[in-house]
């Protein structure tokens, strides 16, 4: 009998352990399967979706919350890095706007003359570049890994245009991050010859298909990195074209590189010219409803910089409707009366 119970024993326990692998392999079977439908779905439905709104601020939201569902699928199937890139691009958009705000908390201290207010705002400020730097260089990051070439030297695999998309934003987002990496004033591990890399990827994509955009990337690189423009090109002449392409197809994603590229240069002119061409483009030209996002991203970076430009001179950012208007050449602004809040 106690050979029998043991050999009972025996089996009790090897059934277990078998119920058990099969119950463990059985949840990893479903994590996968989950994770392919999940990636699936929101490269053919959610991405497109989220490209097509037109608040730039639920985009970044839904970024930030959809990263870390989505990519953790990546330990039980193949990571889905095309959706990466383009979370991880969004995710960043938030930072920099809060990176934005700090700059001008930043400088309406300065013009208070409180030093402590100052210097708390500063630190914020290069706090939440830092951020941006980072979630930039991980969209980066997830293309590198996606189209697994020779990035500035190969072209991906760019036969459809979801592809194209990735290897778009996944460009553009290298070039943020090393611009958020300066911002930061930190050394966030962004590579410095990701600009030029950048530049080289972007002739892989066709102005025509993409609004002007990789003839942008092109040539802010131009004017970013000495000795990288061909001769016989005009760096200027170059983004100017590409701004207004933008222009007429409802996707101003270039005035962004047009904006920065003469910020850099410090071209106060050219740059109020660009942001009175985006101000006056985006009244007169319908966005282009599957590119929303972007152009509301792109709207949201110029707004930005004339946030910048009014609170140095006014201690304010660009009052409503005032976008493509500036304080010294502004005849009446809406001012608040104090006495309307007692």
């Amino acid at each position: 009998m106690k050979a029998v119970k043991n050999n009972n024993n025996k089996l009790v326990k090897l059934v277990s352990v078998v119920t058990l692998a099969l119950l463990g392999s059985g949840c990893n079977l479903i994590y996968k399967v989950t994770g392919d439908t999940m990636a699936g779905y929101s490269a053919d439905h959610a991405v497109p979706f989220i490209m097509s709104m037109d608040d730039a601020a639920m985009g970044c939201a839904s970024g930030e919350a959809m990263s870390p569902l989505l990519m953790s699928f990546g330990r039980v199937t193949t990571p889905a890095h095309n959706v990466g890139v383009l979370l991880y691009a969004s995710a960043a958009s938030c930072a920099e706007e809060k990176g934005w705000n700090e700059e001008l908390r930043y400088l309406r201290a300065l013009k208070a003359g409180d030093a402590a207010e100052a210097e708390d705002a500063r630190e914020a400020q290069k706090r939440y570049f830092a951020l941006a730097a980072k979630r930039q260089y991980k969209a980066y990051k997830h293309m590198d890994a996606y189209f697994d070439v020779a990035l500035g030297e190969e072209c991906g695999d760019l036969d459809d245009r979801e592809d194209q998309l990735v290897w778009l934003v996944g460009n553009l987002s290298g070039l943020q991050a090393l611009n958020s990496q300066l911002s930061s004033l930190s050394d966030q591990g962004i590579p410095t010859n990701i600009a030029s890399k950048v530049g080289r990827a972007a002739e892989c994509l066709k102005d025509e298909d993409w609004w002007g955009v990789p003839s942008a990337m092109r040539a802010v690189v131009w004017t970013m990195v000495p000795g990288t423009m061909p001769k016989g090109q005009n760096a200027w002449a170059r983004l100017s074209q590409s701004s207004k392409q933008g222009e007429n197809v409802g996707v101003r994603l270039s005035h962004v590189f047009e904006a920065l590229a003469a910020s850099n240069a410090n071209k106060t002119d050219l740059l109020k010219d660009v942001i009175r061409a985006h101000a006056k483009s985006i009244k007169s030209m319908p966005v282009r409803k599957d590119a929303a996002m972007l152009d509301r991203i792109a709207t949201m970076n110029i707004r930005a910089i004339s946030d910048r430009m009014w609170t140095e001179k006014t201690g304010h950012r660009t009052p409503a409707g005032s976008l493509g208007k500036f304080p010294d050449d502004v005849v009446q602004v809406e001012t608040l009366d104090l006495d309307d809040l007692l």
